[in-house]
């Protein structure tokens, strides 16, 4: 059994949305030394793209992580984990940069004030 561990530097996550990417690769956390969680925010650099999407292989991009191995416990006892590490590019503002966000989101993103994100979301966990 291999150890979910934070997000940290060189960690590939899927990109979930239209904007074109596909894969990324975090260069760093936003918050914390350890490094990031669901719902952090991380800059990431695009390593896979769709050849004709918005963005392309080698920018450099902000993304908030939406789903995430490492578990995360709720307030009510229960955790939630997920079997990948997903993230959603967003601009400097935390605007969404693609129209639509694909696969189950966790409702954790409200306190971390990532509302559009949960709206674009078809399912939320």
């Amino acid at each position: 059994m291999q150890q979910r561990t934070f997000i940290q530097m060189r960690t590939v996550l899927k990109v979930v949305d239209n904007s074109g990417a596909k894969k990324v690769m975090c260069i760093q956390a936003l918050k914390g030394k350890k490094g990031a969680r669901l719902g952090d925010t991380i800059v990431a650099s695009v390593k896979e793209a769709h050849p004709n999407g918005k963005i392309k292989k080698g920018k450099v991009v902000y993304g908030v992580v939406v789903r995430a191995a490492m578990q995360r416990g709720r307030c009510d006892g229960s955790e939630v984990k997920f079997d990948d590490n997903a993230v959603v590019l967003v601009d400097k503002q935390g605007q969404p940069i693609g129209t639509r966000v694909f696969g189950p989101v966790p409702h954790e993103l409200r306190q971390k004030k990532h509302v559009k994100i949960l709206t674009l979301a078809g399912h939320i966990a």
